[in-house]
């Protein structure tokens, strides 16, 4: 027989004498009520805040792509002027680099730099009133469109820094809207924008999440992992949706069978290393102001001095047959397909060209240059080795300078793997990337984005956080400049 006997831990619906349900009863069921009314506005508020989120993350891909248009643009109009006359050069970079100073100065002051630094600076600032003026519209937009311009004159420079930047301001705008407070919680928005930026304009999510911790933040933090994994890959499937599932270098079917061939790796590691380690080097020297007479001259003379920076780029483009102008995309495509073949002066007259454009203060990046650079050096040592496939050493080559400059082992070799849509040179790109980063480290033992990022953090200090008259600081180089 079933037990009709009540629970005695149940609340009691037994009516009362009088006829009415017990007071108690009642205000649990209006508790119960209040705590689902709370839930669903909770669950309401939570569905926005994830809404906001992705739609931040589509907001990314969509300029990424936009920004590779423009660039691309940028640089098809370049060849047209080279088309009629490369000598016109001599004229379009000077005045184009002087040009492009001015407005800086005048109407995007603060926008000058890769926009890598800037964007780890602001994720060890607490005062985000700071931050607001470094991740402006304003800003973000000088990084696009003087960053295009400074192509069409032939400036040695990328999209991938300010994109960066750009996807940066766009999640901390975005964080702005949902009114976070916690500084934790806009620094996870701060990070997940710069990664989704670089994942976007490369089309390499994965990277873009190895990028986010190994260069950004040099940590992991669990509670803000899903957050940037979710921008990042919403980023790039929306870049993909638009361009198409593209590769940088298109696919490569090429190995390194582990034996004779790792000559390679060790030839390609250990080149790479010295020359991407002396490239941060020299970069980092110079942020800290360039030798006199040089460096009191560019201060005074800022926009002249970034005509004569102008005028050095071209005589520089001439001397490479146009090859040195721009991110090099064309070259480093050319180089691994095995379409052109270019001497040792082109990675070198290319090296020298970064370090003038990044002197003369006009907004860029360095990763494509970078990537074309270590292309370069890659089609040269393929050269010496007829034992390995010539693609898989340009790949090599390529991935051991991108580490030297940027220290990043990991990030390096999943940009380039991914860059290339092939796993089978895996193992070879993570051993010439870690040799490299040894390498690097011993001729430049601080990382470059982080040093620059430091530059930028007292140029802050100075402009922002200063009381006292201090004895007078070198000029500020292009990544310390702040708004």
């Amino acid at each position: 027989m079933a037990d009709h006997t009540p629970n005695a831990s149940a609340p009691s619906s037994k009516p009362t004498p009088g006829g009415h349900v017990s007071s108690k009863h009642a205000l649990r069921r209006k508790d119960r009520i209040h705590h689902l009314r709370r839930s669903a506005r909770h669950t309401q508020t939570q569905w926005k805040r994830t809404a906001l989120y992705w739609a931040g993350a589509v907001l990314i891909g969509i300029v990424a792509v936009l920004f590779a248009k423009l660039g691309d643009s940028a640089a098809d109009l370049r060849e047209q002027i080279l088309a009629w006359h490369p000598w016109v050069m001599l004229i379009l970079s000077p005045i184009g680099f002087a040009l492009i100073m001015w407005i800086t100065r005048t109407v995007f002051q603060g926008a000058q730099g890769s926009g890598i630094p800037q964007t780890i600076a602001t994720l060890h600032i607490d005062d985000f009133q700071i931050v607001d003026r470094i991740l402006s519209f304003r800003i973000a937009l000088g990084k696009i469109l003087m960053t295009c311009l400074g192509i069409i004159c032939g400036a040695s420079i990328g999209r991938e820094g300010p994109s960066v930047q750009v996807g940066a301001f766009i999640m901390h705008s975005f964080s702005r809207v949902l009114g976070q407070s916690s500084i934790s919680a806009r620094r996870s928005m701060i990070l997940a924008g710069g990664a989704a930026g670089m994942a976007a304009a490369f089309n390499t999510p994965l990277a873009g999440i190895v990028f986010a911790i190994e260069e950004l933040s040099h940590s992991f933090e669990q509670r803000t992992s899903g957050r940037t994994l979710t921008v990042v890959v919403l980023s790039g499937v929306t870049a993909i949706a638009l361009l198409g599932n593209y590769t940088y270098f298109g696919h490569a079917d090429v190995d390194v069978p582990v034996g004779t061939a790792w000559i390679a790796v060790l030839t390609c590691g250990i080149l790479g290393g010295l020359a991407g380690g002396s490239f941060s080097s020299l970069i980092i020297r110079i942020s800290r102001g360039l030798p006199k007479p040089i460096g009191p001259f560019a201060a005074k003379h800022p926009i002249l001095f970034a005509g004569i920076c102008g005028f050095i780029t071209a005589v520089i483009g001439i001397l490479s047959h146009g090859q040195t102008y721009g991110t090099g995309y064309a070259q480093s495509r050319a180089i691994f397909a095995g379409t052109e073949h270019y001497p040792a002066s082109f990675f070198v007259l290319k090296y020298i060209a970064m370090i003038v454009s990044y002197c003369s203060g006009v907004p860029g990046g360095m990763f494509a240059p970078c990537l074309a650079v270590g292309a370069g050096i890659g089609g040269w040592v393929e050269q010496f080795l007829p034992h390995t496939n010539p693609g898989a050493v340009v790949l090599l080559g390529t991935v051991a300078y991108f580490c030297g400059v940027a220290q990043c082992p990991l990030t390096a070799t999943i940009i380039v793997m991914e860059m290339c849509d092939n796993q089978q040179v895996t193992l070879a790109l993570l051993a010439t990337s870690f040799l490299a980063f040894g390498v690097s480290r011993m001729v430049c033992p601080r990382p470059l984005y982080g040093a620059l990022a430091d530059r930028f953090l007292e140029a802050v200090d100075r402009k922002h956080h200063s009381t006292t008259r201090r004895k007078p600081k070198p000029p500020a180089t292009s990544d310390e400049r702040v708004p």
